[in-house]
């Protein structure tokens, strides 16, 4: 598959054409040395490059107009700063309790939200941010018909999630999870204007990741494997998605490391093959705790092993999967339930986050140890 994407020196200037076409004032970045198409910082007085998915992206000052879609990427504008920014999002029905739970101050409720559970163009359109930060699979896709140059050759500039960015078969990932977080809580800050913030995030979370790493590890590292959703096949995440980072920050083996995808799909054989000392659910709209116990109970490959007999199940909210901030929240719960089952010695961290109050999560029993 051919990767789509547009080149540094083309988001610069189909954002020129569109102002050209709209009679707006021609920025200084719109001059006859591309200078953005450089790697240069310096287009304009006080502009901002960044680099994202191999690109420059460049703004002449720092965004007031943000459009985020997806609760894992409203809260990484959340986590360095930028609420006041985020002038609309798509898709944060499903994770507004959590992100109420973690961003209290933040008047999660009052965010201002446009479309259905995806973005669509002609949302974007009407909304007309100066900034849509979204991703491949997080927005972005072909077959919904939503670009990112469809809405970068109307004047709006876009962010790819970094964890999204397309190897060359158009598979997702080109970075370890924790660096493609790091990329963004810190391009993010700095393009919104909230670098210090920024900075301090990344800072908690590796002195947060230092402690989880340096806790008593057990004899036998155990295997998890992550049930996102399935009946005929599994929905599950490999080396490039946020739960790689969470579970070997929390010492556990991811039993699909070996596929080289961020969230992809897998056959029931796998599943067997791994013999998962715990399972993992994502909370996802379409299938409950409830379905997919049931779904592992009855199905030959699975009802037989022992972490399905003995029910070592964890359900955690979607947004602490999918790359955010939150991921360093979800290490420590994963660590937490480790210790629950006995698969871990007790470490003594508790996570930072107390999830139990979230009345659209079951099936965590083991939060209330």
């Amino acid at each position: 598959m051919t990767t789509l994407s547009t080149g540094p020196v083309r988001r610069t200037r189909l954002a020129c054409l569109a102002a050209l076409a709209l009679g707006a004032t021609v920025l200084t970045a719109c001059g006859t040395d591309a200078r953005a198409g450089s790697g240069s910082a310096g287009t304009a007085d006080g502009a901002i490059t960044v680099e994202n998915c191999g690109e420059k992206v460049t703004v002449d000052e720092p965004v007031t107009e943000l459009y985020a879609y997806d609760g894992g990427i409203i809260s990484i504008a959340l986590a360095v700063g930028a609420r006041d920014e985020l002038v609309a999002v798509t898709g944060i029905a499903r994770d507004q309790q959590l992100l109420e739970l973690a961003y209290p101050e933040d008047r999660v409720d009052e965010l201002e939200v446009v479309g259905e559970d995806h973005p669509t163009l002609e949302t974007v359109l009407a909304l007309q941010p100066q900034m849509m930060f979204a991703g491949w699979g997080y927005g972005f896709s072909e077959s919904r018909n939503l670009m990112p140059e469809m809405v970068e050759e109307r004047g709006i500039e876009t962010y790819l999630l970094s964890e999204t960015c397309r190897q060359e078969d158009g598979d997702r990932g080109t970075m370890e999870a924790w660096q493609a977080l790091r990329t963004d809580l810190l391009n993010i800050g700095e393009l919104t204007g909230h670098d210090e913030t920024a900075q301090k995030v990344v800072a908690d979370i590796d002195e947060r990741r230092k402690a989880l790493e340096s806790a008593p590890q057990p004899a036998k590292k155990p295997t998890a494997f992550l049930f996102d959703s399935g009946t005929d096949a599994i929905f599950t995440s490999g080396s490039f998605g946020g739960p790689q980072a969470i579970f070997d920050t929390a010492g556990v083996t991811n039993a699909t490391a070996d596929v080289e995808d961020t969230w992809t799909e897998v056959g029931w054989e796998r599943f067997a093959a791994a013999k998962p000392d715990i399972i993992y659910f994502v909370d996802y709209p379409g299938q409950s705790y409830e379905e997919k116990v049931k779904v592992l109970k009855s199905n030959p490959a699975s009802r037989d092993l022992p972490a399905v007999k003995e029910n070592r199940f964890v359900n955690l909210p979607y947004a602490m999967w999918v790359s955010g901030p939150l991921n360093i929240d979800a290490a420590e719960s994963v660590r937490r339930s480790l210790e629950h089952f006995g698969l871990a010695p007790d470490s003594g961290i508790e996570p930072s986050l107390d999830i139990t109050g979230l009345t659209n999560l079951t099936g965590n029993e083991w939060l209330a140890d």
